[in-house]
């Protein structure tokens, strides 16, 4: 593949998130994508919705696991990746499919908003201990902090940490999830 093979596609999330692990102990998740053209039709006076592509879109290591706890079927998603175009014959019909292998999956904010969490490899994350985390790895009350009021046994706030775009370590105001000392 050249480096024209990246492509960047708005759509929404169709199936529910599958993950699994490669034989070498590689993270993967994947899910399918549709990608409606739509155009504002002036004699009709209403959006009009053209024809749906479907792409089945992969991630691998890190970008899997933020997957598998980000995303859920429904949500509007921008996704840029290498396109990968397959075909096979089966019966004596042949049938073709578009893959995106992911580098980035992020949340159409065009119509709705998201909370961003960064994480952070071996860095100095406050993690719950009070409760199991759920299946899909929230907490018990289903968000990234969930009702947990971050507290010490001995009643003080404890800290959580996350990493800033810039590298340096700042701790999360743990009520709103924005950083410490960002403006308001």
């Amino acid at each position: 593949m050249s480096m024209g093979d990246f492509i960047t596609v708005r759509g929404f999330v169709a199936t529910d998130i599958t993950t699994s692990t490669t034989p070498g102990g590689v993270g993967t998740a994947s899910f399918r994508m549709g990608s409606t053209s739509r155009w504002y039709d002036r004699s009709a006076g209403a959006w009009v919705d053209g024809h749906t592509n479907w792409f089945r879109v992969q991630g691998y290591r890190q970008l899997a696991g933020n997957l598998g706890c980000s995303i859920r079927k429904g949500q509007p998603v921008i996704v840029v990746g290498r396109l990968r175009m397959r075909s096979w014959e089966r019966d004596g019909r042949i049938y073709h499919s578009a893959e995106i292998d992911a580098e980035s999956v992020g949340h159409d904010l065009t119509l709705g908003s998201a909370n961003f969490i960064r994480t952070v490899k071996n860095g100095p994350q406050a993690v719950p201990d009070d409760a199991p985390p759920a299946e899909d790895g929230t907490d018990s009350a289903g968000g990234a902090f969930g009702d947990r009021d971050f507290a010490g046994e001995d009643g003080t706030p404890e800290e959580l940490m996350v990493e800033d775009v810039n590298g340096d370590y700042v701790s999360v105001d743990t009520e709103t999830g924005e950083l410490a000392g960002s403006p308001a």
